[in-house]
């Protein structure tokens, strides 16, 4: 293990931001992580996952603590299902190809989503259907300030959309260190009707989808839509869908009848954010190197030296056009520092 003073951390972030950490550790054990919390006070400490839901708007006056823990392992096999422990830093579309190499289903519909397995609890990660919260049985952690590990279960975790106990109650106080799945071996539930998936299949004249079927459905969906980051800066989706009640949903819809909408089943819908932005006029705009997308207008990009006050600044002039336009606060999905 070693210490990196003055670290740059432009290429653990997906946005490609140029930001120097006062130290950097990168972390390979729980031995290591409860080594370097006894050496440190909590707030002295940043913790760094795989970098693809962040924005750095400045430097880190701080450690930086890299979670890079590796392992997969089977817990324990019944009849139709498999529990997989994954450590917190593996790689998560990676994870996602040996579940599919090993014929275990359930998060297909999640692949090609950037980060690691560590981090997928907290934003209670989520695509075309599925969220992480449904295979989920539990995770390990260890508290940063007593270094005690503790076991949270799925209804500990508080899942809600894109949110978790580790964004709320216990937020910055915890590390986690691995996840427990349960997976399908056989018999698998597969999910097809959100978003293109179904139709990627029909030009496939695919009628009888496998799970690996879905997962390059998706992977060529997403790919078809959203730039690749070691490519263009950026983190995925920038700000989450918001979900708004029937009175507000149906004032909406009558002024804007073509807009797409999806019903949730607590009778709330939700509304693409992306649809909002464009219907903004942001879709494709450029401001220096600071831009959005020109494909999906969810996507803030890098397109080379933008900083991230500059990425940020983008961002709020977005929320103030929806929140102007529509009476809609979009909220942010990526966490800016």
């Amino acid at each position: 293990m070693q210490i990196h003073k003055n670290a740059s951390l432009k290429e653990y972030n997906t946005f490609g931001i140029d930001v120097t950490a006062k130290q950097y550790i990168a972390i390979n054990t729980e031995e290591e992580l409860k080594h370097i919390l006894k050496r440190f006070y909590a707030e002295e400490l940043f913790v760094l996952s795989g970098g693809s839901n962040i924005l750095f708007t400045h430097d880190v006056e701080a450690t930086v603590l890299h979670i890079q823990i590796m392992g997969l392992k089977v817990l324990k096999e019944e009849e139709n299902e498999v529990y997989i422990e994954a450590k917190a830093g593996e790689n998560w579309h990676a994870f996602v190809l040996w579940c599919l190499e090993h014929n275990y289903g359930g998060y297909e519909n999640l692949s090609l989503i950037p980060g690691y397995v560590g981090t997928s609890p907290i934003q209670n990660i989520g695509a075309y259907g599925v969220e992480l919260k449904d295979h989920f049985v539990s995770c390990k952690a260890i508290h940063k300030q007593t270094c005690e590990e503790i076991t949270f279960t799925k209804e500990e975790c508080k899942f809600g959309y894109r949110d978790s106990v580790f964004k709320n109650a216990f937020k910055n106080q915890f590390i986690i260190t691995s996840v427990c799945f349960k997976l399908s071996k056989g018999n698998h539930h597969l999910k097809t009707e959100y978003g293109a998936i179904k139709e990627e299949l029909s030009q496939r004249k695919i009628d009888n989808p496998s799970i690996k079927d879905i997962s390059d459905a998706v992977i060529r969906i997403r790919e078809s839509k959203l730039p690749d980051p070691r490519k263009i800066g950026n983190s995925g989706s920038f700000f989450k869908n918001p979900v708004v009640d029937v009175s507000f949903f149906d004032n909406l819809l009558e002024l804007n009848p073509e807009m797409p909408f999806y019903k949730l089943t607590d009778g709330t819908y939700k509304i693409p954010a992306g649809w909002l932005i464009e219907r903004c006029g942001f879709k494709g705009f450029k401001k220096g190197d600071a831009g959005v997308h020109k494909r999906q207008a969810l996507v803030l990009v890098n397109y080379g030296k933008a900083s991230g006050e500059e990425i940020q600044q983008l961002a709020k002039a977005i929320q103030y056009k929806v929140q102007q336009e529509f009476k809609i606060q979009l909220e942010t999905e990526v966490n800016i520092i």
